[in-house]
């Protein structure tokens, strides 16, 4: 994996020849309820795949079904979990157990140890200790290969638990094979959705059971009910293998047979090789050197939660043209669908990834998105399989204006902006789409605190910036001037909320007047997980108005120096209890700055708008030296579908997508000696900073193509045709690079209109 190539003496990795062999896909597992160090699992998957799989140690239907510290694991579940507070749909789960039968799920639950468990992307094994099994998992797209190495025993069984809510399983004994349905979920389905799965042995069974409930059911071979599984005998030598291919359908039962062709006739091995080979192919196009083990670690671990999410959700037919079961009105139909996505979250940084290093998979994604508006009426913001009922914004906006503007094509843009335009003009049938206050927010230029909606702040200020985006779309599309003043006008919205007494955002009455009494610890209630301190930051498109609004660069810099300088003190009173996004920050030792959660992971760059560009070097490197490890408890909260982990993947080459609508990264701090990005188009981004090690934080000096560069943002254009960039590291800040007006990234106050 390329340990050989370290250097004794600084542990300084010089080069990776394997990228997916430094993952570790534990990372953020070491999770519970009340503590977030990323809710993750460790996922078996190729890059953005339909299925995943997973070793289950929580119960039935419990959103945290991996956790470090359990003692036992209950099974291995097809998973299209996205995040345990949005729990999971198309689930079943296979266990291997030998002695008298058992299907229970705490029944034939087995312990077992970390000493003896191997987690990558693209295999899972783990040795399950009461049934002296060893199971190992490897993943295609669609499908995946179960390889169960039994003791010496006459009761080696396969147990298949389609789980509750309503579920249908079928044993075909002339065929050594299993098919049947599932369709526990967690919402977001139409009344017709079912799993569709499969799965073929390579041997005869040497007895066969299914069960219904806590009961087997006698002397038959199918059986549908609330809650159903099956259980498949082998008489088997010690070390005997037992490999099982799966493959599952959102489609039919015919399709979930298509989908096995991934696996075809390859064994366990070659499936394994495959999946090994595409991590390596796909994490290959970004390569770092010069960090130290932990850091290469931590950063591939991160690049692997960047490309899980968001997943296809389409499925090829027989003549290969692209199918998919539609989660928002239960019909097949042709084209591409993605799904499993919060884009609060992942509007930040994941998305505008997505953009720089894959812009084709990106208008697929963006073309499921115009499917999913045509089939609902309404764009996605929180989609698992179809809406969900989650979090704020519009940002759709951002992420349709940000793919078209940095030249994503391939998808029906029209259909798209109109979907936008519905949204600026219409609450959703959930208050996550569409514009929940809308009517409000037109009319009068924001939200109100006292007409009883929630986050209202944090709604008027993501709207904001969504009208900003739509205004760059806007022009990009040469829509009506009429239209483009409107949205130019409705991006200046934000200045309703800004309190000139305290210098940050505050709720306000429909009357006019400030809501009070203003605390700005208070987190939720006007603002979204998060307190004003957090949020009043959330001005991507305008950050030089915001300053203007405090008084200036300078004020604005002590603003910004403040949110550090708090103790991390909270009001969690909207809530009634300390949520884990309070408990995360608290415990961090950085104040107020509550990395955990997605509100502020942009601020620390907003010192180069400022002047100040050395005060978001020291920053960066704090963050990602003490919030980031490559361990069970490596993140600092919600991973949140490869958003907090972009920004990690950002953050360490050395730029940061602000705000997402424009052309420009904000330069922070690079982490490795050199990087190199490999674009989609053949061309090259080279970053060396060959003299940074840890106490060299600032730099001295940018020279961008051999030039000498002082501005603080790079040109997503200029990179687009491959740059050469050269960071001077120094243990001393340099005061003078990037401290003229000119040197600072976009604000729509300065900007040429």
């Amino acid at each position: 994996m390329g340990l050989s190539m370290l250097t004794a003496t600084a542990q300084e990795v010089t080069k990776v020849a394997e990228p997916v062999e430094w993952v570790n896909t534990l990372m953020g597992t070491q999770s519970k309820y009340s503590l977030s160090t990323g809710n993750t699992y460790p996922a078996i998957a190729l890059p953005w795949g339909m299925n995943f799989w997973m070793p289950q140690t929580g119960k039935m239907g419990d959103g945290w079904a991996y956790t470090y510290d359990s003692d036992k694991i209950r099974g291995f579940k097809q998973t299209h979990q996205p995040s345990p507070w949005i729990n999971d749909y198309g689930q079943f789960a296979i266990m291997p157990t030998t002695g008298k039968l058992r299907f229970d799920q705490d029944e034939r639950a087995s312990w077992f140890s970390h000493k003896s468990e191997v987690a990558k992307p693209y295999y899972y094994k783990v040795y399950l200790a009461d049934h002296d099994v060893t199971t190992e998992i490897a993943p295609t797209e669609r499908a995946a290969a179960l390889q169960f190495t039994f003791p010496q025993s006459e009761e080696s069984r396969v147990v298949i638990d389609a789980l509750d809510k309503g579920s249908y399983v079928k044993i075909i004994p002339g065929e050594n094979k299993i098919i049947g349905y599932t369709t526990k979920n967690s919402g977001g389905v139409p009344a017709n959705f079912k799993n569709y799965f499969v799965i073929q042995f390579d041997r005869p069974f040497a007895n066969t059971a299914v069960w219904s409930g806590k009961n087997v059911v006698n002397n038959q071979l199918e059986v549908k009910d609330n809650h159903v599984g099956a259980v498949v005998g082998f008489l088997t030598k010690k070390g005997e293998k037992v490999y099982a291919r799966v493959a599952s359908s959102f489609i039919s039962p015919e399709q979930a047979e298509l989908n096995l062709k991934e696996i075809g006739k390859d064994d366990f091995a070659t499936v394994k090789e495959k999946a090994r080979k595409i991590w390596n192919q796909e994490m290959s196009r970004l390569t770092v050197e010069g960090g130290s083990v932990d850091q290469t670690r931590t950063f591939y671990s991160c690049l692997y939660r960047s490309m899980l999410f968001p997943r296809k959700f389409y499925e090829l037919d027989a003549s290969g043209k692209v199918m998919h079961y539609s989660p928002y009105n239960g019909q097949v139909l042709p084209g591409y669908m993605f799904t499993d996505n919060g884009f609060w979250d992942t509007f930040r940084a994941q998305f505008p990834f997505f953009n720089l290093m894959y812009p084709t998979m990106n208008g697929h994604i963006m073309e499921g998105l115009a499917n999913a508006y045509k089939e609902s009426g309404f764009l996605p913001e929180w989609a698992s399989p179809g809406h969900r009922d989650c979090m704020i914004g519009s940002n759709s906006a951002s992420l349709i204006a940000d793919a078209y503007l940095k030249g994503a094509r391939g998808f029906d843009i029209n259909t798209l902006y109109e979907g936008i335009l519905k949204n600026t003009q219409n609450e959703g049938p959930l208050s996550s789409v569409g514009r929940k206050g809308v009517k409000y927010y037109n009319e009068l230029g924001y939200v109100p605190y006292d007409v009883k909606i929630n986050e209202n702040a944090a709604r008027t200020l993501e709207y904001a910036y969504d009208d900003f985006t739509i205004y760059q779309l806007a022009k990009a599309l040469k829509r009506p001037q009429t239209e483009i003043d409107l949205f130019a006008k409705r991006s200046q919205n934000y200045r309703n909320l800004f309190d000139p007494e305290t210098k940050l955002m505050r709720g306000k009455n429909k009357d006019g007047k400030f809501q009070s009494p203003f605390n700005p610890f208070k987190w939720g209630d006007a603002f979204t997980e998060g307190n004003s301190w957090h949020y009043t930051w959330s001005v991507f498109h305008d950050v030089q108005g915001l300053a203007d609004l405090m008084g200036g660069k300078k004020a604005f810099v002590n603003m910004l120096d403040s949110v550090f300088v708090v103790p991390p003190i909270f009001d969690d009173s909207y809530y009634g209890q300390v949520i884990h996004e309070i408990r995360e920050m608290q415990i961090m030792n950085m104040g107020n700055y509550a990395h955990g959660n997605q509100p502020i992971q942009h601020m620390i760059y907003l010192y180069n708008y400022a002047g100040e560009p050395w005060k978001a070097q020291y920053w960066l490197r704090e963050v990602m030296e003490r919030m980031y490890k490559p361990t069970p408890d490596g993140y600092c909260g919600d991973e949140d579908n490869g958003q907090t982990s972009a920004w990690y993947v950002f953050s360490s080459l050395g730029f940061y997508p602000v705000c997402p609508g424009t052309d420009q990264y904000v330069v922070g701090t690079p982490l490795f000696k050199k990087a190199t990005i490999q674009l989609e188009n053949g061309k090259k981004v080279l970053i060396t900073a060959p003299n940074n090690t840890d106490e060299t934080r600032y730099i001295q000096s940018l020279n961008l193509n051999g030039k000498a560069y002082s501005k603080n943002w790079l040109s997503h254009d200029e990179l687009m045709k491959g740059a050469t960039l050269n960071f001077q590291m120094s243990t001393k800040p340099n005061q003078k690079r990037g401290t003229a007006d000119a040197d600072a990234p976009y604000s729509f106050s300065t900007a040429k209109k």
